[in-house]
């Protein structure tokens, strides 16, 4: 992850980018783009590995702090993102697996359900990875979360938009939620995942037209918050058109 880009730092600036940190995000982003490309030469070539996550007999975690992250995304996120939610959650736990990442099961999951709570209702001058991270640190504190679990859960998703450099550490929730959550809106990392099972995980929730659907809640944010992280993407990146060529039927 980009540095300074932490949860102080959020706060802080509601998430609004210095000119020093859109040139650090520049290097980071130039350093991963080998690997995009190349796990999309991957695909191209028919080149898929083995990674996969058993559906059959898999107990998701059921505390009473899941359980109530499970009913505030259904009452308040839209088909599509709750969708996206939980494809986020899924993939994450493959790709850390892969890595031989060790993470906090009930921790990333509820992260992952609620880290896109404020992607649809954007505030003007804030960026919607901080305003969300607020509700859900707000939220799990209410449902019985540790101050430290809620402290957790709001820097995962404050940071889970900041762009990683590569070597990202999947046990840490925000590195976690950026992993599943790039595997899903882009296709990153796709090529090492067994084809059938990305297939299974489309059939148990699928994306609903979800690509055109996260373009127009990107681009609606990025005119809310114009000096954010989503902004940058935008422009700087091609996000939106990596979006567009994301290697899922929709």
């Amino acid at each position: 992850m980009t540095a300074g880009m932490d949860g102080d730092w959020a706060t802080r600036t509601r998430g609004a980018l210095s000119g020093r940190q859109r040139r650090g995000l520049m290097v980071t982003v130039t350093r991963s783009l080998p690997a995009l490309l190349a796990d999309r030469a991957r695909l191209a070539a028919g080149r898929r590995g083995a990674g996969r996550l058993e559906f059959a007999g898999l107990r998701l975690p059921d505390s009473a702090l899941a359980r109530a992250a499970e009913t505030e995304a259904r009452e308040s996120l839209s088909i599509h993102v709750r969708a996206h939610s939980y494809r986020t959650y899924f993939f994450g736990r493959v790709l850390a697996d892969l890595d031989g990442a060790r993470y906090d099961d009930e921790l990333v999951y509820v992260s992952c359900l609620l880290h896109d709570l404020q992607l649809e209702h954007p505030t003007p001058g804030s960026c919607f990875a901080v305003t969300g991270a607020e509700r859900a640190a707000r939220f799990v504190a209410d449902a019985g979360a540790t101050p430290e679990q809620a402290r957790t859960i709001g820097t995962a998703i404050t940071t889970h938009i900041t762009p990683g450099n590569g070597n990202d550490d999947l046990s840490i929730p925000g590195r976690f939620i950026y992993a599943g959550a790039s595997a899903d809106v882009i296709g990153a990392r796709i090529s090492e995942l067994d084809p059938a099972w990305v297939t299974e995980l489309l059939q148990l929730h699928p994306r609903h037209n979800f690509s055109k659907h996260m373009i127009n809640a990107l681009t609606t944010e990025a005119k809310a918050m114009p000096q954010g992280r989503t902004r940058w993407l935008n422009t700087h990146t091609g996000l939106l058109h990596l979006i567009r060529l994301a290697p899922f039927p929709e």
